[in-house]
């Protein structure tokens, strides 16, 4: 079982982690995926190297398994993060696109109503990944944050995107390179420490965190996860959460009167999030003050349907 990491040329902010990343020891060169894709190996680690855009290369894992014969435990993808506000930021997030329909055109990869298994290690990575840029004195500068789940590409093995934003002055910053670089060095043991984000030593703490509401940058919920190391499923942002208003009475008098995506992708991601983490408990962690009143009724109808556990803060500790 292998780690894929995946970088493309084409984004300073990807190929700037992965060279500082392959300037560090034990790194050789490994096999060519389908003639045009380089990688390189460390220890089970495997960087790959393509020249397409990062959300667009669809099923990297299966495509490298038919080639070596390897099995990818995980994959982690280096890229840029644009944001209106062009602030400085290192951000982490798992993947996906449950809230489109099917006849829906994605706007930067994934197929609609899809979801990737998030990456046990995206709690855990936030917490080290802060650590590193403080100590790097990238912070204040930087924003460390969680982003929601968003884009693509498709792909089935747990996965997630570790991030340089929001401008270009900033994805090509070296030391913003170097710390990314550093932490997917330490999270992934290369440097002869333990892996950072194990779930199969998790030390009895087998609640996850699914996250429903809020924005982007999902607050309510990064205020429980960085209290304590606490294991990440998928985070949707109101937006991923499409509400169809059919008028409060009718809301509250037979929620399925509600019409939009929004139990459709709240389903994918919750199944993804149990798959990504086995024998673990996945509860859903809402952001209250996110919703409308009737909203609120109608996501704890459902999940009591689908017998989705809500959890509050001190749940996860």
């Amino acid at each position: 079982m292998v780690s894929l990491v995946v970088a493309t040329t084409t984004d300073p902010a990807s190929i700037g982690p992965a060279s500082a990343l392959l300037s560090m020891p034990g790194w050789h060169p490994g096999p060519s995926l389908q003639g045009n894709m380089s990688s390189f190996v460390n220890k089970e680690v495997r960087l790959l190297k393509h020249d397409n855009s990062i959300v667009r290369e669809d099923h990297l894992d299966k495509r490298w398994e038919a080639a070596t014969g390897e099995l990818v435990h995980e994959v982690i993808f280096l890229s840029k993060h644009t944001a209106a506000s062009n602030r400085p930021a290192l951000t982490i997030h798992p993947i996906g696109v449950p809230h489109l329909r099917e006849s829906d055109v994605s706007p930067a990869g994934g197929k609609p109503g899809w979801a990737a298994p998030p990456n046990p290690r995206i709690g855990p990575w936030l917490k080290l990944l802060k650590t590193i840029a403080q100590a790097h004195d990238l912070t204040p500068e930087f924003e460390v944050t969680l982003e929601a789940t968003h884009h693509g590409p498709e792909i089935n093995s747990p996965t997630m995107f570790v991030e340089i934003g929001s401008t270009e002055e900033y994805w090509k910053r070296q030391d913003a390179a170097q710390a990314i670089a550093l932490l997917v060095w330490e999270g992934l043991g290369l440097g002869g420490g333990d892996a950072v984000g194990d779930w199969s030593r998790n030390n009895g703490k087998n609640k996850i965190l699914l996250g429903l509401g809020g924005g982007h940058y999902v607050p309510r919920h990064m205020d429980v996860i960085l209290k304590d190391t606490v294991w990440v499923g998928h985070l949707l942002s109101g937006y991923s959460l499409l509400m169809e208003d059919p008028g409060q009475s009718k809301a509250r008098e037979n929620p399925g009167e509600v019409g939009g995506t929004w139990k459709e992708a709240i389903k994918v991601s919750y199944e993804t999030s149990k798959a990504a983490f086995p024998g673990g408990d996945v509860l859903a962690h809402i952001d209250q003050k996110s919703f409308k009143g009737w909203q609120r009724n109608v996501i704890m109808s459902f999940l009591a349907e689908q017998n989705i556990k809500v959890g509050k803060p001190g749940d996860f500790c």
